[in-house]
């Protein structure tokens, strides 16, 4: 007899990789180390924010390698994992408040990941305004301040394939 549940666990164990790990290193990284670009540090398999005082040395005392971090790299291959859609008539009238909320819950998200960024705003006439972001937790939770700042409907929409995340917000 068949299960009458929409997903089961064959679902979303099965992860289609279409960049084929282009986007992972093979192993990880060895520590510490410090992206180029925004200053991020690599220390405990995790990046962290750029912390102030002097750059972190190895065991040996050596200073930190200097690298690209994942975020730094998918914004310069604007690799999107995360899409967040505004459309309305609100949307519109109230673009530059809508800008400021997002940048800044852009950058407070950047305190608890590094690698979470937005890679562009795509703006056309007829239609919505497209936030791109390096990973699909960035936009679900752009999509949840616009929601608790301006209500609206808001769509959350997962990919069990792969990890991408499209949110629809839409406000009269």
């Amino acid at each position: 007899m068949r299960s009458q549940k929409p997903y089961t666990n064959a679902t979303f164990t099965h992860r289609v990789d279409h960049e084929a790990g282009r986007h992972r290193p093979p192993r990880a990284p060895g520590e510490p180390r410090v992206c180029g670009t925004c200053g991020a540090v690599y220390r405990g398999r995790r990046w962290a924010p750029a912390a102030p005082g002097p750059l972190p040395v190895t065991e040996t005392g050596a200073p930190a390698e200097v690298t690209t971090c994942p975020g730094c790299r998918r914004v310069a291959t604007h690799a999107a994992s995360g899409f967040l859609y505004l459309t309305g008539a609100f949307v519109t009238a109230h673009r530059d408040e809508i800008e400021r909320l997002v940048t800044g819950e852009a950058r407070r998200a950047l305190d608890d990941n590094p690698t979470a960024r937005i890679i562009a705003w795509e703006a056309t006439p007829e239609g919505p305004l497209v936030v791109t972001t390096t990973t699909e937790h960035l936009a679900e939770r752009l999509g949840h301040a616009l929601e608790k700042a301006y209500d609206g409907d808001v769509r959350f929409d997962f990919s069990h394939e792969n990890k991408l995340a499209r949110v629809y917000w839409h406000r009269d």
